[in-house]
């Protein structure tokens, strides 16, 4: 077991020294009763950390793919990876008609639980619509000084799936049809 280190077996936090029992706070750092150096949680923590940084550069990556489509569909980025309390948006772009557009983002390697299409549920949308309102609060606060009104807003979502990209106009709305 990944537990066990040279020696003896693990024996809770105390063990005995001729007779006696002696905590490991007690027997010192370099005694022979010192607390085992187990690399078994700090290895799951590290390798979870290196997981989740691969995971944000594949998403960084997927992210600019889509970008670079979006824009030679003439749409204009206007932010990217906007982070709010309420979630995040991938893209915040404009389309040529003057619509603000918020594109999320998503790609599976596998087509197990619905494939990446799936995976922008009802608590996913949610979440999107919550950081539209907040991207949105923001942007009447600065124009609030030229008095413009808020734009018309869509919702998109880029997909990729076996190396394909699919863009799903439209997506949701916030009325839930």
């Amino acid at each position: 077991m990944c537990h066990v280190g040279d020696g003896a077996a693990a024996q809770g936090d105390r063990r005995r020294e001729g007779g006696a029992r002696v905590s490991r706070a007690r027997a010192g750092v370099n005694g022979p009763l010192a607390p085992r150096r187990d690399n078994f949680y700090a290895q799951g923590r590290s390798n979870a950390a290196g997981r989740a940084a691969e995971r944000r550069e594949a998403g960084a990556r997927f992210e600019s793919h889509a970008l670079a489509y979006l824009q030679r569909q003439r749409l204009v980025l206007l932010a990217r990876n906007v982070y709010c309390r309420a979630g995040e948006l991938d893209l915040v772009m404009r389309d040529r008609d003057g619509t603000l557009v918020f594109v999320e983002v998503r790609a599976r390697t596998r087509h197990g639980y619905g494939g990446a299409a799936a995976s922008v549920g009802w608590h996913k949308q949610q979440r999107i619509l919550r950081a539209a309102r907040y991207y949105l609060a923001g942007l009447a606060m600065r124009a609030q000084a030229r008095d413009a009104l808020q734009p018309a807003c869509r919702f998109d979502v880029v997909t990729f799936e076996g190396g394909r990209l699919t863009w799903l106009r439209d997506a949701f709305r916030e009325d839930g049809r």
